[in-house]
């Protein structure tokens, strides 16, 4: 975490720098605050500590600049004997916290770390806003070639420039969360806000509260309002009261087509096929499933199940310092054969522990596949798939890691597998491989 720290005096600013260094802070020194405000930008990467009392701008002004440029980074005032009124009114403007001289170091280490903890999250979120409004973002995020991930990726786009609502159906682990994002993101309510509420979190009366209000001055808006001309997430809407379908009936009712709020609900009972039918009532049931989006079980995407494994494995590789197990044939067999009752989720709980397990030296994917397969009582057969399917995906997957090993290179891959080029090139074309994903 980066401490920018603003000072006039040189002691001052060296001796802060040098504790906080010794803390393990990266830090930089500036000698007013004029220079510093050419450095330090709205998305800064740290903590800003500051004396007040400086010529030119003082730390005062240098605050109001700061928090007029991003009022959610940390500034630690720092302010000598008898400013402390100051200090307080930097509080009220908006600063992390003050220290006054002569102050502990211990203090201010302390300090430093809590507000860069503030500041860590604080962008975490801020990314994480930015990836979930941006449609090519998640849409890359829904990997796969096989067929019914295509027609997936189709049916977002259709759907998101829709005006109707729209309910996901899938079962656990598919990614419905994600897809209601995307459908938001890629649509023309993009840069309007997305407010989702779970409604199995509350009972009847507070979800009814949330949904619709009362609320007092004091409160938020309820979340009907906070979405209006935005999309309204409605998670495990099968969960919903009687008593708040019938309130949400009518403010559907009350919206109109095209509807001036876009509700997306997904729904998470066992059976997506039924469960939600039977919930809901019939005309709330119909209204929320004027637009439908079925997602695909794991079991039925093919070799997407190579493809998700090898990405999932080379992310936590990379995340735990060790290599990624290579895939023999009898394992990719039996990550094609396993049921996947927990899909996407579950495979990638299974890809980091075999690389956990690769890191340790021992254990096998199979071993973990059967280990699964005894607690969820899901069991892994040796049937099911036409031999067709298990030798394209063996052959993509060989193709695919071999790649991975030249890193991209044509003449490496064509060396080791004794393929001639024209013949390579086919069959990267044929499973949706490209040499620039390699290199």
């Amino acid at each position: 975490m980066r401490i920018a720290i603003v000072d006039d005096e040189q002691d001052m600013r060296q001796s802060i720098s040098q504790w906080l260094a010794l803390s393990g802070f990266e830090t930089e020194t500036y000698a007013s605050a004029e220079e510093a405000l050419k450095a330090i930008g709205p998305d800064f990467p740290g903590v800003v500590v500051s004396d007040i009392k400086m010529p030119g701008m003082d730390g005062m002004v240098f605050l109001k600049r700061l928090m007029g440029m991003d009022s959610s980074l940390p500034v630690i005032m720092i302010t000598g004997h008898g400013d402390v009124p100051m200090a307080v009114e930097a509080m009220r403007i908006g600063a992390y916290d003050f220290l006054e001289k002569p102050f502990n170091p211990d203090r201010m280490t302390d300090l430093a770390k809590r507000a860069g903890q503030t500041r860590r999250l604080t962008l975490d979120n801020r990314a994480l806003r930015r990836e979930l409004s941006d449609g090519t973002v998640l849409m890359r995020k829904l990997i796969g070639s096989s067929p019914v991930m295509e027609r997936l990726r189709e049916d977002i786009l259709d759907l998101g420039q829709a005006d109707c609502h729209v309910l996901i159906t899938g079962e656990t682990g598919t990614g419905k969360t994600l897809v209601a994002h995307a459908l938001h993101a890629v649509g023309p309510r993009a840069g309007k806000p997305l407010v989702s509420v779970a409604c199995a979190a509350h009972d009847e009366a507070a979800l009814g509260a949330l949904l619709f209000g009362p609320t007092s001055e004091m409160q938020d808006l309820p979340l009907v309002e906070q979405a209006r001309g935005g999309s309204l997430l409605l998670e495990g809407v099968e969960a919903l009261p009687q008593a708040v379908q019938a309130r949400l009936l009518t403010v559907i009712e009350d919206m109109g087509m095209p509807a001036e709020t876009r509700i997306v609900a997904i729904c998470n009972a066992p059976d997506p096929d039924t469960g939600c039918e039977q919930a809901l009532r019939p005309d709330l049931f119909y209204r929320l499933a004027a637009m439908r989006i079925d997602l695909p079980p794991l079991r039925a995407r093919g070799e997407d199940i190579l493809t998700l494994f090898n990405r999932f494995g080379d992310e936590f590789a990379e995340e735990y310092g060790t290599d990624a197990p290579q895939v023999t044939a009898q394992e990719a067999a039996q990550l094609l054969q396993a049921p996947w009752p927990g899909n996407v989720r579950q495979l990638i709980n299974i890809a980091e522990r075999a690389i956990l397990q690769q890191r340790r030296g021992s254990g096998t994917i199979a071993s973990l596949l059967m280990a699964d397969g005894e607690e969820t009582g899901a069991q892994v057969t040796a049937e099911g798939k036409p031999l067709k399917e298990y030798v394209e995906a063996f052959e993509r997957m060989l193709i695919d890691n071999t790649m991975r090993r030249h890193r991209g290179s044509i003449a490496g891959v064509m060396e080791e597998l004794s393929l001639p080029r024209r013949t390579l090139n086919e069959k990267m074309a044929k499973y949706g491989l490209s040499r620039s994903d390699y290199l």
